[in-house]
């Protein structure tokens, strides 16, 4: 969540609901071309008990189905979470066999360098098994990275929706989730902000 709110918002706030579900939309002009983009804020997903599988909500297999990209994000700091990673790719690949969809591998928690439990070695490993780009970056001080690594990703689904010619690759037996505009994101903010601010003149 707060990779997403840093994309979207250029903010970081640390005392917002992690986790929703929330789907957001927004227009971002790529290469000169203006397009709308959906950002889906998944649910988290770990896994099962003594086991390399992955237990994911409907929510989130419904996502996969609709998605044309994918950002896979672990804490460099939690080495569970770097495991999840690799079980929930082929979960995705499971459901889109065949299909060459973009995706981006986002280590966390760079400002943590202390508490690192995974290098940067093992996430470019694994960013070149999952045939992905690989960015390090932090959500609490690092706008500019977080940027970059969602604008290369929206660069290659860009190319790669052009190249289908405006072909779905798969069949459309999903409704597509509706996506609310910015307001409610922009809202939560606000209500954040306001809240910290009062917590600072009272000290």
């Amino acid at each position: 969540t707060a990779l997403v709110v840093r994309f979207l918002t250029k903010r970081f706030i640390g005392d917002y609901e992690a986790n929703t579900g929330a789907l957001y939309s927004r227009k971002f002009t790529i290469d000169g071309e203006q397009i709308s983009l959906q950002v889906q804020d998944t649910p988290f997903v770990s896994l099962e008990d003594d086991t390399e599988s992955i237990c994911c909500q409907e929510q989130i297999n419904r996502s996969i189905y609709w998605a044309d990209g994918f950002v896979f994000v672990y804490s460099i700091t939690d080495y569970e979470s770097y495991r999840v990673i690799r079980p929930l790719h082929q979960h995705i690949r499971k459901i889109h066999p065949n299909a060459n969809i973009p995706l981006l591998l986002m280590a966390n928690k760079g400002d943590l360098l202390r508490a690192r439990q995974v290098s940067s070695k093992e996430g470019l490993q694994l960013a070149s098994e999952l045939g992905g780009t690989y960015y390090e970056v932090s959500a609490r001080e690092n706008c500019e990275g977080v940027h970059e690594a969602f604008q290369q990703l929206c660069q290659e689904v860009s190319r790669m929706i052009g190249s289908c010619n405006g072909e779905k690759r798969r069949g459309l037996h999903l409704v597509r989730p509706k996506s609310p505009n910015m307001q409610d994101l922009k809202r939560r903010l606000k209500q954040a902000l306001t809240s910290k601010g009062k917590s600072a003149t009272t000290l």
